[in-house]
């Protein structure tokens, strides 16, 4: 089965609609690159990338920091500012970082992250996956004996 980033894209949409004071949902995989986003207000300017970059690297840093610690699996790492919080959860080999207002409500935000964390990490497995299903029968490594060493 091909995979593509509408599929995410669905499952973040359905996000970004559950709640009125979700701003952004981003999904990025463990090194930060950004796999797909929404945005409920597109004059509503950030760096898509570079907020996802971030915040993968500020839970992978967290879980890092609770492995050592030996307290178990990290759930969710929330940052709170006067204007508002960002949320950022683990999907299996992704991450799942939601931008909200000040005001919302974090319980909901919890269950949402979890069901649609979920969600992800199923499609994310096969998406990340190191090699695609078919690929294997399609590729020549025939040139790569001739190659000097």
């Amino acid at each position: 089965m091909a995979m593509d980033t509408k599929n995410f894209d669905e499952i973040l949409s359905k996000i970004i609609k559950s709640e009125s004071g979700i701003k952004k949902v981003i999904l990025v995989d463990r090194t930060g690159l950004t796999i797909a986003h929404v945005s409920k207000f597109s004059y509503y300017p950030v760096d898509i990338d570079g907020i996802g970059a971030i915040a993968s690297a500020i839970f992978c840093a967290a879980e890092t920091q609770g492995q050592s610690l030996e307290l178990g699996e990290l759930s969710i790492v929330t940052s709170e500012f006067d204007k508002g919080k960002i949320f950022a959860a683990s999907c299996g080999r992704g991450v799942l970082c939601l931008i909200s207002d000040s005001e919302i409500n974090i319980g909901l935000v919890r269950l949402i992250m979890k069901r649609s964390g979920e969600q992800l990490k199923a499609i994310l497995d096969e998406f990340l996956s190191d090699v695609p299903e078919d690929a294997s029968s399609n590729i020549d490594l025939s040139d790569l004996d001739k190659i000097e060493q």
